[in-house]
């Protein structure tokens, strides 16, 4: 095993074993039994919330009591996995505790999709055992004898037991058969927790059970007991595959003997890494005991903690939150949610409310903070977002703070030694900061280079253009981007009809173009001029009224954010430039706002281009057009492609 920067670094061998080893899944009780239903498997709660309100209807409370309790249990399951998938994918917070650097991949995500099929189960057997034993129904709501007995059933039964039985899921069959699913997740996660076959969930319900139920039998069990045994158990499963180091290494220095009683997310990833190695349930005392404690598990933990050795990224996408909803596409949210392109969906509105004071909070306390990462070409890649709503772009007292926290971003990535910072499409606002160049000529020895993006997004917009095309009708057609595409067309012989209602700004432009070519750019001053031409670009937003002046069959390319909306059915509409990443980028699990899996805006893609070519100059202000064929040709070189 090699270790680098303080993180683990697989030894090739064992990461092959690890991440591709394909096992079987044709084994008895590998599949769930509701394997086929997607998410139509919670109508197995159903029964337990018809139990409930028919026990109100009749007034006979006490009957379904116990269906009540099970569906709240549930729940708080599910919230206590959802809390951790947070904290684990709250990056500005923890990046200097990851175990593993990579990030949680599509795969990965769609594998661990039903991660919550425990909950049903154990819900339903939950059920059975109310109908076997009826007692449980007059359980007290406290015992503090029901506390101690259920840590010593824990201790004594369950803990050991887990851990013979997790070693002899490791055998070469039964691994082969059932255990390689869990080991497929190339990261560990709080979702891994929860992704193991049929038989192994059975296998842990016994191990959840004798403490809960076996307390109960005694005669010592309690409602809060059972409550909390079962919260307390999943929290640390899902503490263990977290990925985050919590414990300061000063705990165990303290009280060595502690290192035997409570098992680190360090400790548990090594698992992981070498198979054969830390197979206890949350106790390393019985790894100990069995002598199959991973030699590097202490050792590794102190540097985990220490504050060296953090990777610094090579390049970094500053990015901003459109609106309040898009807000809730983080992957600290809803993992599945942002890991599907961007829509508003009927289940974010209540979320809204809470969203909307944050967005308060993070407008009086500004920071930039660590969004996402992705590795490319061994390379890493971070997106950093400026808590700034879309909206606020637009407030002219906003102007100057905005523009700060853009400059303390740069001056801190420069600082940690980034090479290469892209700025998203409000982040590089012409009226903001003129395309970045506000801060190039603030600080003339900035060490990492700025780029705008503005020239890959005008390569995306022209190479999607018709090849016959010979007219296309312009808007925004004197900001940065609509100059660069009206020169760059004028130059190829085609007509470009200009929207703009300054002859100066539009004089200025056609000025820069070839004295032959000059004539190919005409001042248009209405939408009407463009009722017989096809090829749209429309840098600003379009209203229904001057969307209707396009003939049927007209295709709108855009640059403008927001979007337009598409009003038209007879005519067909492109998304903003955007560009594919190529296949071995790894640990990529979000979505870039609207755009599909693995696709990134062309300004993001262009800051891609910029660190993989080793350029040394920075890309702001207006876009030089002899550039464009250049970056796009470099785009293609290096396995991107046109979206």
């Amino acid at each position: 095993m090699k270790k680098e920067g303080g993180k683990i670094q697989e030894n090739t061998t064992i990461f092959q074993k690890r991440t591709c080893f394909q096992g079987k899944n044709n084994a008895p009780l590998f599949s769930w039994p509701w394997e086929n239903m997607d998410n139509y498997k919670y109508l197995f709660y159903g029964p337990l919330l018809a139990k409930f309100l028919y026990s109100v209807y009749k007034e006979e409370t006490e009957n379904g009591r116990w269906c009540l309790y099970i569906l709240i249990l549930s729940a708080l399951r599910g919230i206590v996995h959802q809390l951790w998938c947070s904290i684990s994918n709250l990056l500005f917070l923890n990046r200097k505790c990851r175990i593993f650097q990579q990030g949680v991949d599509f795969n990965q995500i769609d594998k661990e999709w039903h991660w919550d099929n425990f909950l049903i189960l154990q819900a339903m057997l939950a059920s059975l055992a109310y109908l076997r034993f009826p007692f449980l129904s007059n359980l007290p709501i406290w015992d503090i004898r029901g506390c101690i007995c259920c840590i010593v059933l824990h201790m004594a039964v369950s803990e050991p037991l887990y851990y013979w039985l997790h070693r002899w899921l490791h055998s070469p069959h039964l691994f082969q058969q059932y255990h390689w699913l869990y080991h497929s997740s190339k990261v560990p996660h709080a979702y891994t927790a929860g992704h193991s076959t049929f038989l192994e969930h059975l296998i842990l319900c016994v191990l959840v059970g004798i403490p809960s139920l076996g307390t109960a039998f005694i005669g010592y069990g309690s409602i809060s007991m059972m409550f909390s045994y079962v919260l307390v158990f999943d929290f640390l499963r899902c503490l263990g595959d977290s990925n985050v180091e919590i414990f300061p290494h000063k705990i165990f220095q303290t009280i060595p003997v502690l290192k035997y009683f409570i098992r680190t997310p360090t400790y548990q990833s090594l698992h992981h890494v070498d198979m054969s190695t830390n197979f206890c349930l949350f106790m390393p005392i019985f790894d100990a005991l069995g002598k199959t404690t991973n030699k590097l598990s202490w050792t590794l933990h102190k540097e985990m903690c220490s504050e060296a050795n953090v990777r610094v990224p090579e390049f970094v996408f500053l990015a901003h939150v459109v609106d309040v909803m898009s807000a809730l596409h983080s992957p600290f949210v809803f993992r599945s949610f942002s890991s599907k392109p961007f829509s508003v969906r009927i289940f974010l509105f209540p979320f809204w409310v809470l969203t909307f004071p944050v967005m308060i909070i993070m407008w009086a306390v500004s920071k930039t903070f660590l969004y996402s990462f992705y590795n490319l070409r061994g390379r890493l890649h971070q997106t950093w977002v400026v808590p700034r709503f879309g909206f606020q772009y637009f407030l002219p007292f906003a102007t100057d703070g905005i523009n700060n926290l853009i400059e303390e971003a740069i001056l801190r990535a420069d600082r940690l030694g980034v090479k290469v910072i892209s700025l998203a499409a409000l982040n590089k606002n012409e009226g903001l900061n003129g395309g970045g160049t506000l801060f190039v000529n603030k600080h003339p020895n900035l060490k990492v280079r700025v780029v705008h993006g503005n020239t890959m997004t005008a390569g995306v917009i022209l190479n999607a253009l018709p090849r016959n095309v010979d007219e296309v009708f312009l808007t925004a057609a004197t900001s940065k981007l609509g100059r660069a595409i009206a020169l760059y067309l004028a130059c190829r012989k085609i007509r470009v009809l200009m929207l703009t209602q300054s002859t100066e700004r539009f004089l200025k432009i056609q000025k820069e173009a070839p004295t032959d070519s000059q004539n190919f750019l005409v001042q248009v001053t209405k939408y009407q001029a463009a009722k017989h031409c096809k090829t749209w670009i429309i840098g600003k937003w379009t209203t229904p009224r001057e969307q209707s002046w396009a003939p049927s069959g007209t295709h709108f390319h855009q640059f403008v954010v927001p979007p337009t909306i598409p009003f038209r059915r007879d005519c067909t509409y492109g998304k903003l430039a955007a560009m594919r990443l190529p296949e071995d980028v790894e640990g990529l699990g979000s979505c870039e706002y609207t755009l599909e899996r693995g696709i990134i805006h062309a300004c993001h893609a262009g800051g891609v281009v910029h660190i993989l070519e080793g350029w040394t100059h920075h890309e702001v202000g207006a876009i030089n057009v002899d550039q464009i064929d250049v970056v796009w040709k470099a785009a293609l070189k290096h396995g991107l492609k046109p979206a």
